[in-house]
């Protein structure tokens, strides 16, 4: 999975992680900022080309690393990445 390239883009007090294949397709992760120090992760979108590829969980785990690094919290609004969170005990640091 580390071959994986996601991205980070941050508009105010939105944002998203990204993987783009090089057809333009994407897979994204969306959030919204509360605050200085919590992320509120939304909503996560994997096209079905990118299924069983392993990105919408590469998707959370930058997300975590990102919010370890940074001292920030992650609310996982989203059903897929409040899954994931529940499968990774060992992010359970970040989860607030």
């Amino acid at each position: 999975m580390s071959d994986i390239a996601i991205s980070l883009e941050e508009t105010g007090t939105k944002g998203r992680y990204l993987h783009r294949a090089e057809d333009g397709t994407e897979a994204e992760m969306t959030f919204s900022k509360a605050g200085e120090h919590l992320l509120i992760i939304d909503h996560t979108e994997v096209p079905d080309a990118f299924r069983g590829q392993g990105i919408g969980v590469r998707l959370v785990a930058r997300a975590v690393e990102d919010a370890r690094s940074s001292g920030k919290k992650i609310t996982p609004l989203c059903p897929f990445a409040a899954a994931q969170f529940r499968r990774h005990p060992e992010w359970a640091d970040v989860l607030k």
